[in-house]
């Protein structure tokens, strides 16, 4: 759980531990880790949740806080005892770090567990560029020495203490390590706690060999005006807007939802959020508005490292802008045409796009996850209308509580880069445009211009998770989709400096799409 101001976790733990043992089988003990200020308070048992005195008393002990996470354990590796509890706990540089994770990851997993000792496995597998060891596990689970790496890892690479956009880059790439070559057999679902303002989690879900139980992450963002909410595993319902103020926002992450009557939303493959304030984080951008608002790490242990104010801005917008005018045959610089009656910004952050656009459309709507990047949206003046959500929340016609949307222009400025997968977000798109026939623009970095180029990448895969942990596309599987969802190609703009890393020009495509009315149902 992450909140903007400090809140107890008592509704949720009370549907929570009823999973560990009653209505769930996860009954080889359970724990808790709660940020307070600069230290971090836990509890740790190796009984059933549903059945601990320990549970029982802290599921009544009204504890605020603004970041906090629980686990219970179904044992897979280690034995059932106190040192193979999660959440682990360590401290570096000056912070308290907490991990709790589902899953099995094989890279980690003891080749004979009978010779750990019972000190889990006798060397960690290094990560990254490390090549020295801080961290050790001190039980027998893949979980712990996992954590374990991925501190070392973080600890050698970063002498100053990591502004928020390095460390999400930095974690994503981690995470991506650790699966990738054993993609099928691992399942790796984590939440990963440093400090008191922010909580990593990271999902790459699946099920165990001849299960059918799905192991994955959901989150949910609770915020004014707020509902009333039923827990799924107990009969007991809050009304939140009896209890919770207009400043209060709250996010709950978990293995599968926890209520039955809230918008629960599963996290993609291979999917990293940041979660500050309430509020779930994908992009740089995002990252440095937290860092400047002052909730980045803090320590009295060592130096905090710089921010380049160029790193994270681009003109990509307007760049975009002109492609499309090109391929319409409208003049890129004579920004008083308007060529677009109706049309949507997908991922529009901050609106620096929607900015680019402004006078070429008649009604323009922007669209975006993030709360607070929506409300700077907002505050920018070019929106007719704001959408929280993603891209088929408000594409799709027959969303009810959007009702029947019907454009005929969609852009996506940056956002294909955190997004695997694609084929979902072409279908919606098509659903949004296919009423009246129009126009799709984006943004893609592309594998063979990625920052990654020199590595062998499968000729079969559709995107690469490049070092700097966005995706990256093949042309050919951009193309597919296109031909598939009937759209025509009017441009593709190669070699397009999309934006800078570590100082570097990064290159990748720009691509307009139209969707005839040939193709029009």
């Amino acid at each position: 759980m992450n909140c903007a101001s400090p809140t107890d976790f008592n509704f949720s733990f009370r549907g929570f531990k009823c999973r560990g043992g009653n209505t769930d089988i996860h009954a080889h003990g359970w724990g808790l880790a709660i940020y307070e200020g600069r230290g971090v308070r836990t509890f740790h048992d190796p009984l059933p949740c549903a059945e601990s005195p320990i549970a029982e008393m802290v599921s009544s002990y009204p504890i605020k806080t603004l970041n906090m996470m629980a686990h219970i354990r179904y044992a897979t590796q280690g034995g059932v005892s106190l040192e193979n509890v999660h959440p682990f706990q360590r401290e570096m540089w000056g912070i308290q770090w907490t991990f709790a994770h589902n899953g099995e990851v094989p890279k980690f997993t003891p080749k004979n567990p009978q010779e750990s000792g019972g000190c889990g496995t006798k060397e960690v597998p290094m990560l990254g560029r490390c090549t020295e060891t801080m961290y050790h596990p001190v039980g027998d689970t893949d979980s712990e020495a996992v954590f374990c790496s991925m501190l070392n890892a973080l600890r050698f690479e970063f002498k100053t203490l990591p502004p928020l956009p390095l460390l999400y880059e930095a974690i994503q790439k981690l995470s991506c390590e650790i699966v990738r070559g054993q993609e099928k057999e691992t399942i790796f679902n984590y939440l990963l706690g440093c400090g008191q303002y922010t909580m990593f989690a990271f999902s790459w879900p699946g099920s165990r060999e001849g299960s059918k139980v799905w192991n994955g992450l959901h989150y949910l963002v609770r915020s004014p005006p707020f509902k009333t909410a039923q827990l799924k595993d107990v009969n007991y319902a809050v009304d939140f807007n009896e209890t919770n103020g207009k400043s209060d926002r709250v996010a709950i992450i978990a293995t599968k939802p926890l209520t039955t009557n809230e918008n629960w939303k599963e996290f993609e493959r291979g999917q990293l959020l940041m979660f500050d304030n309430g509020l779930p984080c994908s992009r740089p951008y995002e990252c440095v508005g937290i860092e400047r608002c002052g909730r980045g790490l803090s320590s009295r242990a060592i130096p905090r490292g710089e921010i380049c104010p160029y790193q994270y801005s681009s003109n990509l917008p307007k760049i975009l802008r002109q492609s499309v005018c090109k391929a319409l045959g409208r003049d890129g610089d004579d920004c008083s045409l308007v060529w677009a009656e109706k049309a949507v910004d997908l991922g529009c952050g901050s609106g620096q796009s929607g900015a680019q656009f402004r006078q070429c459309v008649g009604h323009l709507t922007g669209v975006d996850l993030n709360p607070e990047m929506a409300k700077e949206a907002r505050d920018r003046g070019c929106y007719d209308r704001i959408v929280v959500g993603d891209a088929e929340c408000i594409l799709h016609r027959d969303d009810e509580d959007v009702g029947r949307q019907d454009y005929d222009f969609v852009f996506a400025c940056d956002l294909f880069a955190y997004i695997g997968d694609l084929s979902k977000l072409f279908s919606t798109v098509r659903k949004g445009l296919e009423s009246r026939g129009g126009t799709f623009a984006f943004s893609a970095d592309i594998v063979n211009e990625s920052l990654d180029e020199s590595k062998e990448e499968d000729d079969d895969a559709e995107f690469v998770m490049q070092s700097c942990a966005r995706f990256a596309h093949k042309r050919w599987y951009i193309r597919s989709l296109a031909k598939d969802f009937g759209f025509e190609i009017l441009l593709c703009r190669d070699s397009t400096v999309l934006r800078q890393h570590n100082g570097k020009d990064v290159l990748g495509c720009l691509i307009v799409l139209s969707l005839p009315a040939s193709q029009v149902v």
